[in-house]
């Protein structure tokens, strides 16, 4: 296909869609050989208009119960457990709202607690991420299976399922994202796999659908290396084969896939084969480090992807990514969101994230560790704080749901990103104010006057039971009564109030729950907790449960 200038092709496009617009299909050459057009973009469903992550759920552990049993993706020897010399990943997880964690190889992390990491098997780390994705407006998961007919294929039927149950019950949207790289029967075996065991799930209330069709992807066709050998007619059959079962196909394809056989990564001869996709979603990582890269592909690759599918009734999904932290990538968000500006101010169809748990490259979006203190001692994890600018650790969650609005409409287009790298304790904490703290038990903490450990045992409140809430700065709050401040006690003992000046321990972040309820987390990244009233309590909790949950003011 011959180059044409963007401005002339702009004016054609202009021009068939005033003079077409009545028609669904029209006819159109592509070498030797012609294919059916489809009408222009897709009406919003659950992927057009929408935000989507990819989900690898591929992490396990020794000990999990999982069919595997096995350090799945953490390490490189999976017998073992993860250490300094046996590391699969780049980056490390927050691991605080996880309720079930297993022992590493390496030693504690910088705040003294032990170096665990997460199950991908575990029902509740699969709950917790779904939860993530509602909390920040996260529309949709693409969940990765790779070849599920070896020694790996069980744990990923059993994710699989997992998937399903938190999406339905958290209200997000999921479809199957096959990986074909490295599948050696492919053509057969990716067709029996849907047949017998994945398209079962799309009669879930969860399952994505678009244009009424359930939705499909696979990822790797075309791409110029040995992983992903076959033809394009071959490739052809198999997406024509799902669009007779009634899906709706998405193609994950090489970044340069309409100038093959210019572009290095895509074979020559496929574009046919692409143009047969209903989206297209070409990969982008590795291409963009930087925002002068990110306007580079904007001008160069997505701009003319964006005006041929349009052309060509092809929905368009392009990637944005946060970057590799590991290589200093982010710039505490400014990367990511010039990649949404663009993508945009371009009119996609729809935005595909790389990648939601991806801690084995390092661009990951889901809960990172924020600073050294959440990372072992003596390792060489970068964190998000790496240039200087502190970062909450779910800050890249919060930049992809204003991405997703601003995709919406929700907010207006702006190049400058709405986010705030920290939610600041003292924005919502009643600065001046005088409070009470009830806990779950119904009883009232007590400062016990700062002779002795804090308590949640008083039926009423009085002068020991009322407490200031200070500016600590830094986004920090702290607790004064009788001029005495709580202390954290760096969480190695129960707390007391009886500071005189505010350090490190007696900061807290102030942490507001769905039920109205606080929760105050010290600065070990773990939470007060009432011990329900019945010893003394304690700054020790890596989740925020009943007894770390306290009325105000009741």
């Amino acid at each position: 296909m011959k180059k044409i200038n963007i401005i002339i092709f702009a004016a054609l496009i202009t021009t068939v869609i005033s003079c077409k617009k009545n028609a669904s299909e029209q006819s159109n050459t592509i070498g030797k050989t012609t294919i059916k057009s489809r009408s222009l973009a897709s009406s919003p469903g659950d992927v057009v208009g929408k935000v989507v992550v990819g989900y690898q759920g591929w992490f396990a552990a020794i000990g999990d119960g999982s069919p595997i049993n096995a350090w799945w993706h953490w390490s490189q020897d999976q017998s073992q457990a993860p250490s300094t010399n046996n590391l699969g990943v780049k980056s490390w997880p927050d691991v605080r709202d996880y309720t079930s964690t297993y022992q590493t190889g390496f030693a504690n992390l910088n705040n003294g607690q032990p170096a665990k990491l997460f199950s991908s098997f575990t029902d509740q780390t699969v709950n917790t991420h779904f939860l993530w994705m509602q909390q920040n407006g996260i529309d949709a998961a693409a969940l990765q299976r790779f070849n599920p007919n070896g020694s790996e294929g069980p744990i990923r039927d059993a994710i699989t399922a997992k998937v399903k149950t938190a999406a339905e019950t958290y209200g997000r949207k999921f479809y199957i994202m096959y990986d074909v790289t490295d599948w050696t029967n492919m053509q057969t075996e990716i067709k029996t796999d849907w047949t017998n065991k994945m398209s079962a799930y799309t009669s879930s209330s969860a399952y994505a659908k678009q244009n009424g069709k359930p939705v499909v992807c696979i990822w790797g066709f075309g791409f110029n290396d040995n992983d992903h050998p076959w033809t394009a007619d071959v490739c052809l059959d198999v997406i024509n084969w799902f669009k007779a079962q009634g899906c709706y196909v998405i193609g994950g394809v090489p970044t340069q896939w309409r100038t093959a056989p210019a572009g290095q990564d895509s074979k020559p001869g496929f574009l046919a084969t692409y143009s047969a996709f209903n989206m297209l979603s070409p990969w982008m990582i590795g291409r963009v480090g930087n925002i002068s890269d990110a306007d580079n592909y904007y001008n160069n690759v997505n701009i003319p992807d964006q005006a041929y599918c349009n052309s060509n009734g092809i929905d368009y999904q392009p990637c944005v990514l946060p970057g590799d932290l590991q290589g200093h990538q982010r710039v505490h968000g400014d990367l990511m969101w010039h990649e949404f500006y663009n993508m945009v101010k371009l009119g996609c169809q729809g935005i595909y994230i790389s990648m939601f748990d991806e801690y084995n490259e390092g661009n990951q979006i889901a809960k990172t560790a924020e600073s050294s203190a959440f990372i072992p001692a003596g390792s060489s994890f970068v964190t998000l704080d790496e240039d200087g600018t502190a970062c909450s650790a779910d800050y890249y969650l919060r930049l992809t749901g204003d991405g997703g609005k601003m995709l919406k409409g929700q907010i207006a287009l702006t190049a400058t990103r709405p986010t705030q790298p920290v939610v600041s304790s003292s924005s919502v904490a009643p600065i001046g104010q005088t409070v009470t703290f009830k806990g779950s038990n119904n009883l009232y903490v007590s400062s016990e006057n700062g002779t002795q450990p804090m308590t949640c045992n008083r039926t009423t409140a009085q002068g020991w039971e009322s407490f200031i809430v200070v500016d600590a700065g830094g986004g920090k709050i702290a607790l004064e009564t009788q001029g005495k401040y709580v202390s954290s006690e760096n969480g190695t003992q129960a707390i007391t109030c009886n500071r005189t000046s505010v350090g490190a321990w007696e900061q807290f972040d102030w942490v507001s729950n769905a039920d109205g309820t606080v929760s105050l987390r010290g600065n070990n990244g773990l939470f007060v907790s009432s011990e329900n009233g019945t010893q003394a309590m304690t700054c020790n909790r890596t989740t925020a449960g009943p007894w770390e949950s306290f009325k105000i003011n009741q």
